[in-house]
């Protein structure tokens, strides 16, 4: 009968433990900034709170010498920065190589981090910059445009170059009868610089999922993108979305193959699974080095340049020359076309010579307003993906630290009933 009664109990339990995890399922769902504002913003609150105090308790037991050196550190920067004498320039020098270097990384560290739901600054910042610099170089005929390596887009200040007219930097270096003809690899020295630094902070922002994936996996768990790919029904109705839903299935089955050069393949071409393949060699046991170095290369050499190269091919007039001169040849096997071919030909001069002009200078108050305009669109842009991307991330730390509250509370029913048993 005893045995009887312990079944019906631990049954009972079961059924108790199972809805409870349902339930708070449901309020992991709704724990949102838009639903719950007030609850999410203190739980993220907390989560941050708890993080900073083991981080400190850390510090504290194991990085004495850590804490020590930063703060000597400091102090001799405080010190150069406040005294005056001849090394000021050099200090300011050196103060703008940091913040032109910080700047960069962090915005590659904004666009990878968030599994899938970062801020992709290359298409903000980035790219943006580098075509810029390829079709003001194209007007110029020369690539001499920075005032120093620095001389990029930064927080709240534009480069020196973008308003100058030609005329203030020289004749042109390059030149021949048909427009200037500045050499892609002229162009790709001026601006790899900051965009090496921007894929070191892609591949910055692959350690976190790398490290909580591989944390979890030493504790004897799963981490929770792996729980929900697995767990993941097909209801998504996208055709992107269950091709991408594939994918992401046969590399997780496949991730026993993952090495050295697997990683350094997938980090190498754009594509947005890499946040799983992070989370998987973590979960594997992939080394940290040998994931890291793949990485680094793949993302802040390889991916870099292919990307650099694509967005100076598209500006840059070479091209252009090419798709006119293909153009043309195609065309000339059309029957009947050969009489257009001198008027298409000169559309097309006509056009790529208006792309390449330096554009005239404009009225004061016409280009305040135009420059007004703009700033006002680019500034009201970048803050709306600011304020998804924050949204995103304190919903999601609010969320993962109500789940970890919540499993302790299931954890501690369960053995509160065993311990009755």
């Amino acid at each position: 009968m005893d045995s009887g009664k312990g079944a019906t109990t631990s049954q009972q339990m079961g059924s108790l433990t199972e809805d409870l995890r349902e339930r708070h399922q449901q309020e992991l769902e709704n724990l949102t900034l838009t639903t719950q504002p007030f609850k999410t913003l203190r739980l993220f609150l907390l989560a941050i709170f708890q993080y900073y105090k083991r981080l400190a308790l850390y510090l504290l037991a194991k990085g004495g010498w850590l804490a020590l050196s930063s703060t000597l550190i400091a102090a001799l920067g405080i010190l150069l920065v406040t005294i005056e004498g001849p090394h000021e320039k050099h200090v300011d020098e050196l103060s703008q190589y940091i913040r032109f270097g910080l700047w960069w990384i962090a915005l590659g560290v904004a666009s990878s981090i968030g599994l899938g739901s970062g801020l992709h600054t290359f298409v903000l910042y980035l790219g943006p910059h580098i075509a810029l610099f390829t079709i003001k170089a194209m007007q110029c005929g020369r690539v001499d445009l920075k005032s120093a390596p620095y001389d990029t887009i930064q927080l709240k200040r534009g480069p020196s170059w973008l308003d100058k007219s030609c005329e203030e930097f020289g004749p042109p270096l390059f030149s021949s009868t048909h427009g200037s003809r500045v050499p892609l690899s002229s162009i790709l020295q001026q601006v790899q610089l900051e965009a090496i630094l921007w894929g070191i902070g892609t591949a910055l922002g692959e350690l976190p999922p790398y490290f909580i994936s591989r944390a979890a996996s030493e504790s004897g768990r799963e981490f929770d993108a792996m729980e929900e790919l697995d767990g993941s029904s097909s209801e998504d109705t996208g055709v992107i979305a269950a091709l991408l839903e594939k994918i992401k299935r046969w590399l997780l089955s496949h991730s026993q193959h993952l090495n050295f050069f697997t990683i350094l393949i997938l980090a190498s071409v754009p594509n947005p699974l890499f946040d799983l393949a992070g989370i998987m060699c973590g979960q594997f046991g992939i080394p940290f080095w040998e994931f890291f170095l793949s990485t680094l290369i793949g993302k802040a050499f390889i991916k870099t340049y292919i990307q650099m190269v694509f967005i100076i091919s598209i500006c840059n007039n070479q091209l252009l020359d090419w798709i006119e001169n293909e153009l043309i040849w195609v065309l000339g096997f059309v029957p009947g076309f050969d009489t257009f071919l001198p008027t298409l030909t000169a559309k097309l001069h006509a056009a790529k010579d208006k792309y390449l002009s330096t554009s005239q200078p404009l009225p004061s108050n016409i280009k305040g307003k135009w420059d007004l305009s703009f700033a006002l669109i680019w500034n009201t842009v970048v803050w709306l993906m600011l304020m998804n991307f924050f949204v995103k991330i304190v919903n999601a730390t609010a969320q993962r630290y109500y789940k970890k509250q919540m499993d302790e509370q299931v954890g501690d029913n369960v053995s509160a009933s065993t311990h009755s048993d």
